[in-house]
């Protein structure tokens, strides 16, 4: 049984990774800045214990690593900027050496590494850089797109109205995985540390067009959904950084091995968009009077 501190304990990767890591049988240590949140309550009703750490408080990030065996370290610039993800992150992987983690598995970006000009994989790219130049056993995984973030935002609202609006073409693929997968990839690395020790792994569980994706939501949801590209434009006026990323994803991609993965590591259960789609709840979606279809 290992002691596993795990960041963003109450998000959706670090979620995922800690309610993986509780079912292995492991003791967990979920870390989050809202210990009273009804998220960490969940967590501790699975037998979390639930400590608070800021990334900006030394002190607190000191006594919730006392101790562990290996750290799950995941780091967002969305609520602040780019520039705080990275040095919030570097503060993390400076507590983790000086608690001489036995591990430390940090989730990045797909093709983060690969001079993206995506400000927020940049900056996820330079907290990889601070942890390759410790002497702390490190594994970088770096999921691709996220299947998630299709149940909310302007993606639900596009929904409501019979369209699955994505600022790409409809026939450009592209790599995907849900947060649960993460998770499980996550607490399989962090049980097998020689194994990945050293590491950098991008990983996906499916790859689709935006217009697969229309006919499946479609099928998921039992309402008409065509996909409808959004210009770069309208997400740009919006979000330099997420447009950024969009013109990547079209002119480039994300090309990962989803079938290599899905033979190597079967243990982690990689979902496919459909059956994703297929678990989501789209009771808000179906109750919605703007979503009417006659």
């Amino acid at each position: 049984m290992l002691t596993i501190a795990v960041t963003g304990a109450t998000g959706a990767q670090g979620g995922a990774t800690a309610r993986a890591l509780l079912a292995a049988g492991h003791r967990v240590h979920a870390l989050t800045r809202h210990p009273g949140s009804p998220a960490a309550e969940a967590l501790r009703g699975l037998g979390a214990e639930v400590l608070r750490a800021d990334f900006d408080d030394r002190a607190s990030l000191d006594a919730a690593l006392a101790g562990v065996d290996s750290l799950f370290a995941v780091t967002t610039p969305f609520g602040t900027d780019t520039a705080t993800e990275t040095r919030q992150g570097e503060a993390l992987v400076d507590a983790a050496v000086a608690a001489r983690v036995g591990h430390l598995v940090f989730t990045s970006a797909a093709h983060a590494d690969r001079g993206t000009g995506i400000p927020h994989y940049d900056s996820k790219h330079l907290i990889e850089k601070r942890l390759r130049a410790t002497d702390v056993p490190w594994t970088v995984i770096a999921p691709a797109a996220f299947m998630d973030n299709y149940a909310t935002g302007w993606t639900l609202d596009g929904l409501r109205g019979g369209a699955f609006a994505w600022p790409m073409p409809a026939d450009r693929s592209l790599t995907l995985i849900p947060a649960a997968d993460i998770g499980a990839f996550a607490a399989l690395v962090l049980q097998r540390r020689d194994e990945f020790a050293g590491r950098r792994i991008d990983i996906a569980s499916d790859e689709r067009t935006p217009g697969q994706m229309a006919d499946i939501l479609a099928g998921a949801t039992g309402r008409p959904v065509v996909a409808e590209e959004v210009p770069l434009s309208y997400v740009r006026a919006h979000s330099a950084d997420l447009a950024a990323m969009f013109e990547y994803f079209t002119t480039v991609g994300l090309d990962v091995d989803v079938a290599g993965l899905r033979r190597d590591y079967p243990e982690v259960g990689w979902h496919t968009f459909a059956e994703w789609a297929a678990g989501q709840d789209w009771s808000a979606l179906l109750s919605s009077p703007s979503g009417t279809h006659e």
